[in-house]
C-alpha cells in the first residue's frame, strides 16, 4: 500500500493588523478568531501538525492553548504587512525540515476563515490528493460583482476590463447577468500545495492549479470592521456556524 503523503497545517498569525487591531486573537463567540482555525486543522485528521507562524509570544500562547504547535517565532523582516507569503512559508518548511519532520505538502489556513469546517478541510485534500499532476490546489467562488461589468479609467475615457466578446455578439458589459460566464474569485479559506512548489519553485501556486469550490459559509472572511460585525450577527442568527471549540476559552489578562 502507498504511503499517505505527509501534510502539515501552516496558520499565520502576524500581530500587525491595521484594519481590525489584533484580529487574529480578538474574541469572536467567546473564543479568539485564531481557535477557530486551529481547532478545524486538529479535527480534520488531514495534518501530521499544525503549525502557527507568529512574530508575537502573546499569539503563540493563545495558540498553545487551542493545541496548536509554535515552535518558532517569525522573525520581525518577515512579518510585515507587505512581506510575501512565500517567505514565511519557506521559513516553515525549512525549519521542519531541520527538525527531522520535512512534510510532503502544507496547507496555508488563514484565521480569518474562521467558518472553514474540519469537513471543509477533508474535503479539499481529498481532492487535491486524487489530482494527477496538480501543484496545488485553492479555494474559490463564484464573483459577487461579475468582472465582465468592470472598467479600467484611463483619463476621461474607460475601457471593459474583460476582453470584447466576438463581433456580432452582445458585449458582456451589456449582457445580462445570468448569460456572462461564470467566473470565480480565490477566498482565503485554504490552499493547498505540494512543499516542492515553495521550496523548489519558490511560489504557492506553482503552475497547474485545482480549484476548490467552498459551500455556504466555508469561505467567509474577516478583514475589516464591518466584516467584523457581519459575521457576528450571521453567527447570531445562524446563518453562520463556527467549529466546535474542545476546550475552555484562553484566559484574559
Amino acid at each position: 500500500m502507498a504511503r499517505q503523503p505527509a501534510c502539515i497545517a501552516l496558520i499565520p498569525a502576524r500581530a500587525g493588523s491595521k484594519r481590525v487591531a489584533h484580529k487574529n486573537i480578538a474574541r469572536l463567540a467567546g473564543h479568539p478568531l485564531i481557535a477557530y482555525t486551529i481547532c478545524a486543522a486538529r479535527d480534520s485528521g488531514v495534518f501530521d501538525q499544525v503549525i502557527v507562524s507568529t512574530d508575537s509570544e502573546d499569539y503563540a500562547a493563545v495558540a498553545s492553548h487551542y493545541g496548536a504547535e509554535t515552535p518558532f517565532l517569525r522573525p520581525a523582516e518577515l512579518a510585515g504587512d507587505k512581506s510575501p507569503d512565500i517567505e514565511w512559508i519557506q521559513h516553515a518548511l525549512r525549519f521542519c525540515g531541520e527538525q527531522g519532520k520535512a512534510p510532503d505538502a502544507f496547507a496555508i489556513l488563514r484565521p480569518t476563515s474562521p467558518c472553514r469546517k474540519p469537513d471543509t478541510i477533508r474535503r479539499a485534500w481529498a481532492q487535491f490528493t486524487r489530482q494527477d499532476g496538480a501543484d496545488s490546489l485553492r479555494a474559490v467562488e463564484l464573483c459577487a460583482q461579475h468582472p465582465g461589468k468592470m472598467w479600467v479609467v484611463r483619463g476621461e475615457r474607460m475601457h471593459p476590463l474583460m476582453p470584447m466578446t466576438p463581433e456580432g455578439l452582445t458585449p458582456y458589459h451589456s449582457t445580462q447577468y445570468a448569460a456572462l460566464p461564470k467566473v470565480y474569485v480565490q477566498n482565503a479559506s485554504l490552499e493547498i500545495a505540494w512543499s516542492r512548489v515553495a521550496l523548489e519553485g519558490g511560489t504557492i501556486a506553482g503552475e497547474v492549479l485545482t480549484p476548490f469550490l467552498t459551500e455556504g459559509d466555508e469561505g467567509l472572511d474577516v478583514n475589516s470592521p464591518l466584516d467584523w460585525r457581519l459575521l457576528e450577527m450571521m453567527v447570531k442568527d445562524g446563518s453562520a456556524t463556527l467549529p466546535a471549540i474542545d476546550r475552555a476559552p484562553y484566559p484574559d489578562k
